[in-house]
């Protein structure tokens, strides 16, 4: 049959329609580069990506995310690396590549290798992609005011009397405290794992790596202290990122009910404030959650209980270079000489004097019984970071393990 010239001209790629337009990540793609004629293809497409072909530093740093990701899926993903690992082996081939042109012709079957060595190409640019969102968000420079300026809204609400007990005070109002625990800084790799198993697969979508978790005595105590820290602006609700809210410990609109009924009954019987706790104790433990999956997070323990939020905090940050800068001009203009001249003429209207921005935040809030057994068993965070760990290897490796008879697809 003749097939019309014309028809060229409508050919779609179904596959990257499902990416730009159906929500589908380029991680879980048919193709997660599409086929590259030659280095010419390949440059074209790294400079769409945003780097810079012609700059040999940058081609070297480009390089260097190649080896960093070999050696990432060794030790994360493969047997060699961990006990859990899958049992194969990097092609020997990988080991040869000396220029990222040569990768991708690779990964794109557009050279003279074996489907699986295409197939182990591809996995490796995976990773390269992730390690480069990692390392190019722009606002981890300022990681340290970052952190500095969220967790002092929560600092100076907190004090300890003379036996260290800990609370949440303002005024007259003061709320018991197990614990208060700040979030540390993700490491490198779990950011680069976290990523891997992320849908969006972008750094700009993490918003736990800041982070902090008070722990009450009850389960009364946690809508205390939610309702203190939106009193007194320690988080705004303005700022709150709607889809990042769960609650797994009680249900809130259950309980609001029979909260209004025991206010109700508290004003008729003019109940002591202990036999009005008891009772709205004993009406919150009745509203508990029996096992719930985390829609948010599949690799939580159904065990795992919480109430947590992601806000934003906007960020001050001080550009410290031009105070150094302005004291130079001080004394450039107390100078005759070429270099003072120099100095006083140089534009600096583009540098900016502060830097502003949004940063999200966790906020995790749970009773002291939730909290012991969400760090016991399958609910323990080696165990979450283990699924996670586990989910991205079999993602990144899926068509491989596919090709292998490994796995049905």
């Amino acid at each position: 049959m003749n097939r019309p010239d014309y028809l060229k001209n409508y050919i779609f790629d179904w596959d990257v329609f499902d990416v730009v337009v159906g929500g589908k990540s380029a991680l879980d793609s048919n193709f997660f580069v599409a086929k590259l004629d030659d280095i010419t293809e390949v440059n074209k497409f790294l400079k769409g990506y945003g780097l810079d072909t012609d700059d040999p530093v940058s081609r070297a740093e480009l390089f260097g995310n190649f080896q960093e990701a070999v050696q990432f899926i060794k030790r994360y993903f493969l047997k060699d690396g961990t006990p859990d690992g899958l049992d194969l082996e990097i092609p020997n081939s990988l080991y040869t590549v000396t220029d990222i042109s040569g990768l991708f012709l690779m990964a794109t079957g557009n050279s003279d290798h074996t489907v699986e060595e295409q197939l182990w190409a591809e996995i490796v640019l995976k990773v390269m992609h992730t390690i480069l969102h990692a390392d190019k968000d722009l606002r981890s420079n300022y990681f340290n005011q970052i952190q500095t300026q969220i967790f002092d809204k929560f600092y100076r609400y907190l004090h300890r009397d003379h036996d260290n007990n800990l609370f949440l005070k303002s005024g007259d109002i003061s709320i018991p405290l197990v614990d208060f625990e700040t979030k540390s800084k993700k490491s490198r790799d779990s950011v680069i794992i976290k990523l891997l198993h992320k849908a969006e697969n972008v750094a700009e979508e993490l918003f736990d790596r800041v982070g902090v978790r008070l722990v009450t005595k009850n389960k009364l105590d946690i809508l205390k202290v939610l309702q203190f820290l939106i009193r007194n602006y320690v988080v705004t609700p303005h700022n709150i990122k709607p889809s990042r809210s769960l609650n797994t410990i009680f249900d809130i609109n259950h309980f609001r009910t029979k909260y209004s009924n025991l206010v109700k009954m508290a004003l008729r019987n003019n109940l002591s404030e202990e036999r009005f706790v008891s009772a709205v104790n004993r009406e919150i433990d009745e509203c508990s959650f029996d096992n719930l999956k985390n829609e948010n997070n599949l690799h939580s323990s159904t065990k795992y209980r919480s109430v947590q939020f992601t806000c934003r905090q906007l960020i001050k940050y001080k550009n410290p270079f031009l105070a150094e800068f302005f004291k130079l001009r001080k004394l450039a203009k107390e100078e005759d000489s070429a270099v003072a001249k120099e100095l006083l003429g140089l534009d600096f209207s583009s540098l900016a004097r502060d830097i502003r921005f949004f940063y999200p935040f966790e906020v995790q809030v749970v009773d002291e019984s939730s909290y012991r057994i969400n760090f016991e068993g399958e609910a323990s965070h080696t165990e979450y970071k283990k699924a996670q760990r586990i989910y991205a290897m079999n993602r990144v490796f899926k068509k491989l393990l596919i090709h292998k008879g490994l796995v049905q697809e």
